[in-house]
């Protein structure tokens, strides 16, 4: 299986402020990105998508390929995802190249493994799924036997639609939220469905400590705390 490992980092930041090419303990944030990228063992190829020349000099200095430069209109910050996928399988397509499967690595998720990556296309192969992403438990708190919506009307009503909620915790099904790090999907899924899911999806479980979303400054800080003690561990 050809599978293309994708890194989009745009230009504008408004959380972090040039957040992609910032430095986190010594180095950019990509940085993190592009090793985990280059040191799995399942990617076919890894690229860089970006609209931004500075960016895309940081790329290219820290290994990876940047074949192009991505239109300024799909890198606004309202900009979906897809589109910014879509360009660049169809530019690799007009230059030859074609992948069974695109990983989606989003720089914002800087601890994440190589293996992760691996597991996760081994799965997408291994179930015949559309597509498969890295997931997290939801704390039975906020798990949807137990979440309220409100409605029209103002009154409360299970996110389930059930009645009643659960009664005991022990009885409360597995819940999972996407955790951002990885989404790997078929490249008919693309096309085809028009979305990066597709109807059969798969998730892997990673192990909270090597995850963190950086959105805001704080977030920042998490991550930073986490690859120090990452740091400390390997010394």
């Amino acid at each position: 299986m050809r599978v293309l490992g994708l890194i989009p980092a745009r230009g504008g930041s408004k959380g972090v402020p040039r957040k992609n090419i910032r430095s986190l303990c010594g180095r950019p944030l990509i940085a993190y990105t592009i090793d985990s990228a280059l040191n799995s063992k399942r990617l076919s190829r890894t690229i860089l998508s970006t609209e931004d020349p500075e960016i895309a000099e940081t790329g290219r200095r820290l290994g990876v390929d940047v074949p192009f430069l991505r239109p300024g209109e799909l890198a606004e910050d309202t900009t979906p995802t897809l589109p910014v996928v879509i360009h660049a399988m169809e530019m690799l397509q007009a230059a030859g190249e074609t992948y069974d499967a695109v990983c989606l690595l989003q720089p914002t998720n800087p601890l994440r493994r190589p293996s992760d990556i691996d597991a996760c296309i081994d799965l997408l192969e291994k179930t015949g799924a559309d597509s498969v992403f890295s997931i997290l438990p939801v704390p039975d708190s906020y798990n949807p036997k137990w979440v309220y919506l409100q409605s029209a009307r103002g009154g409360l009503v299970l996110s389930t639609g059930e009645s009643e909620p659960v009664t005991r915790r022990q009885d409360l099904p597995r819940a999972f939220h996407r955790e951002g790090s990885v989404y790997v999907t078929r490249t008919n899924v693309l096309f085809e469905h028009g979305n990066l899911y597709g109807s059969n999806i798969q998730g892997y479980e990673v192990d909270p400590a090597y995850s963190v979303n950086i959105d805001t400054l704080e977030d920042w800080g998490i991550a930073e705390d986490r690859i120090r003690k990452q740091i400390a561990l390997c010394q």
